[in-house]
């Protein structure tokens, strides 16, 4: 079986933590890059990185690079691609670009562009051409732009990997699959310590670790990949698809785990028990209406992940009051815990009053955040002081 260099796009911040995955998975040649992972499988590693890397938002099989300059030379160099090597008329297409360049502006007139240029290819070659397909293409392109290369990739994911198919319910600000998935792993929780998010929102931090522990992989729960639909390009292997597929099904495991939630809103409650319920883990997550003051977590330690209100929608001085209430309860409740935190709101992590042991940096959506971590030790407040008696150094 061949070999193809694939590169798994990510989110900044998690790329170490999905190098780990790929490695695991039987990804060879890894390298790390800005918000990607670039390594080598076969069509196997293709299906196995679709279905179970918890941080990739796509995995790409990389086709070609050229120069360009403008726009009749993106034109002309992708009319030059063979594209009747990957493409029948029959099929259809779509174009995703990203603009890392100060050559173009605007990303949907490059994907038109590029369209133009295949399609005008097959019309002077069989008078017919390929249609387009924005939601769910036969082959769907992938233009990355940086400086003046233009990166041509195929997508073989289909919808974005974040898209597990278990949510149905959410809130108004969702936190994406893979970055909870991320933070679940970057925290370092194992499933025999307790978990708890006691401002749970609609649940996707407290899923995903469900997920992690009952290794459930992240694509069980979608119908549907990319390369499923590949007709002339790398056309889907059924057989070999299944194979592997029950391999991974196979090895969930019913254990059980102790992760925790708590959620202030009773409407909201309700719907992060539904998603639990469509993630099929309610067996592992026990979520509970509560204010997260008034949360009482279990003994023993474990880890604790929190999401807060950034204060997009918040006066400051409420923003304020809560960053000092969530520092004073990690005090008073949370001994022998790892109480790590997201939040893009810097000024408020000033109120928390606690000396984080470290911080990483990391996007939620466009919003630049900080997780950070405190551990809150057993013992005296003196000896909490000493063993943070430095400033975390920041993870870059």
């Amino acid at each position: 079986m061949s070999d193809f260099q694939l590169i798994a796009k990510t989110t900044y911040g998690l790329e170490d933590i999905l190098a780990a995955e790929i490695l695991k998975l039987g990804g060879r040649d890894i390298q790390t890059l800005n918000r990607a992972v670039r390594f080598t499988g076969d069509l196997g590693m293709i299906y196995k990185s679709n279905l179970c890397l918890r941080t990739a938002l796509r995995i790409l099989v990389p086709v070609t690079s050229f120069q360009v300059s403008d726009e009749e030379s993106l034109y002309n160099e992708m009319k030059q691609i063979e594209w009747e090597k990957y493409l029948d008329v029959t099929d259809t297409l779509a174009i995703d670009t990203v603009l890392s360049t100060d050559l173009f502006n605007h990303s949907q007139f490059i994907s038109q562009k590029a369209k133009d240029a295949i399609v005008d290819r097959f019309r002077e070659r069989e008078e017919s051409r390929p249609s387009v397909d924005l939601d769910r293409p036969t082959l769907r392109i992938n233009l990355h732009i940086i400086d003046d290369v233009c990166d041509v990739s195929f997508d073989s994911s289909g919808d974005s990997l974040h898209k597990r198919g278990y949510r149905d319910q959410t809130n108004k600000a969702p936190m994406n699959e893979v970055l909870a998935a991320g933070l679940v792993l970057l925290s370092g929780w194992q499933k025999h310590r307790n978990l708890v998010d006691p401002m749970c929102g609609s649940g996707t931090i407290l899923i995903e670790a469900a997920m992690i522990a009952a290794n459930i992989p992240p694509g069980y729960y979608r119908t549907e990949f990319g390369f499923m639909l590949w007709k002339k390009y790398l056309p889907f292997d059924e057989t070999l698809w299944n194979t592997i597929y029950e391999a991974i099904i196979n090895r969930i495991s019913s254990e059980p785990a102790r992760i925790f939630g708590g959620e202030l809103s009773h409407h909201v409650t309700r719907k992060a028990k539904e998603n639990v319920k469509l993630a099929r883990v309610e067996d592992l997550v026990d979520i509970k209406e509560s204010n997260m003051l008034d949360f009482e977590p279990p003994e023993g330690g474990g880890v604790v992940i929190l999401n807060p209100p950034y204060g997009e929608r918040m006066d400051k001085d409420d923003i304020f009051e809560l960053y000092k209430s969530i520092g004073d309860t990690f005090k008073k409740k949370y001994a022998g815990y790892d109480c790590w935190m997201i939040t893009s709101n810097m000024e408020a992590l000033k109120v928390v009053g606690l000396r984080p042991s470290r911080k990483i940096k990391v996007f939620n959506g466009p919003l630049e955040c900080r997780f950070v971590k405190y551990e809150m030790y057993k013992g005296t407040k003196k000896l909490h002081k000493i063993r943070n008696a430095d400033d975390a150094q920041e993870d870059e």
